[in-house]
């Protein structure tokens, strides 16, 4: 099995690289190939220390994987697709459901019970079991999303490739994620949390907790919380205007499944939704 020091060593050479190093290819896509069937990651929380740990010389193989694969066509059915990288196969072994217009990359994980419906999931991610990934939705490259998650239709889930050393989003288990919201820039959701339709999480935009008023880490979302958007009044030179912000409008109950028609309730109180 390839070691991190041998693809560290590719790195630092990777300007002299090309598809022609047939060897450094092969070390290369036998670490994707790990990284495709879930043996190794690109990130993972660390509870002990509530810190997201980067792996980066897997980042460093998938980038490496770009220099040293040339572009190629692949056909499925009536659909041509010209990559680098070949797309993800194996399907009905893995215990995934894919539904026509849905596609992973080669070098992603999906775990069992996994439903993609049309949608797209890129290089490095990791989707846990039984995690709906909707409509449009899109997982970008290296995001971990954990177990029973549910990615509502058109969501946006970042990639955070380069720089190697940069965070990716990470989305903890049983969490809920509304339609077209987008989690971006190596921002975190905790476990369980819900996030309402349309909110945009980044580490840029404030969060705060209507309990308490109090302002929270940016761009992490409490575990078991709800998240909607709002908006701060700023008063500038004859005019008053409103900045976005991220309220924590209520606390769930940890470790309980909680129905799509309670989480409604709860947004309906806030103007918001799913």
């Amino acid at each position: 099995m390839v070691v991190s020091a041998e693809i560290e060593a590719l790195y630092e050479r990777r300007n002299s690289l090309s598809p022609d190093d047939v060897h450094a290819r092969r070390q290369v896509f036998e670490v994707l190939t790990e990284l495709d069937q879930g043996r190794l990651r690109v990130a993972e929380f660390d509870e002990s220390t509530g810190t997201v740990i980067v792996h980066e010389w897997l980042k460093k193989a998938i980038l490496l994987s770009f220099r040293l694969r040339g572009l190629s066509t692949h056909t499925v059915g009536p659909f041509e697709f010209v990559d680098r990288l070949p797309l993800k196969r194996d399907y009905a072994k893995a215990g995934v459901r894919v539904v026509p217009g849905a596609s992973a990359r080669f070098g992603s994980y999906l775990g069992p019970g996994v439903t993609l419906m049309p949608s797209y999931v890129n290089i490095g991610a990791w989707v846990g079991a039984e995690t709906m990934v909707d409509t449009w939705a899109t997982v970008g490259s290296c995001a971990q999303i954990g177990e029973r998650v549910h990615l509502s239709g058109g969501v946006g889930i970042g990639g955070v490739l380069e720089p190697p050393q940069a965070v990716p989003v990470i989305v903890g288990d049983d969490a809920f994620v509304g339609s077209r919201a987008m989690v971006v820039e190596g921002a975190r959701v905790g476990d369980g949390a819900v996030i309402g339709a349309g909110t945009i999480v980044t580490p840029t935009i404030p969060i705060f907790d209507l309990a308490t008023g109090q302002e929270l880490e940016r761009g992490v979302i409490p575990a078991w919380s709800v998240a909607v958007t709002g908006t701060r009044l700023r008063e500038s030179v004859g005019a008053t205007f409103g900045m976005s912000c991220i309220l924590i409008i209520s606390r769930l109950d940890p470790g309980r499944r909680h129905e799509k028609t309670e989480l409604n309730a709860i947004l309906r109180d806030h103007g918001a939704g799913l």
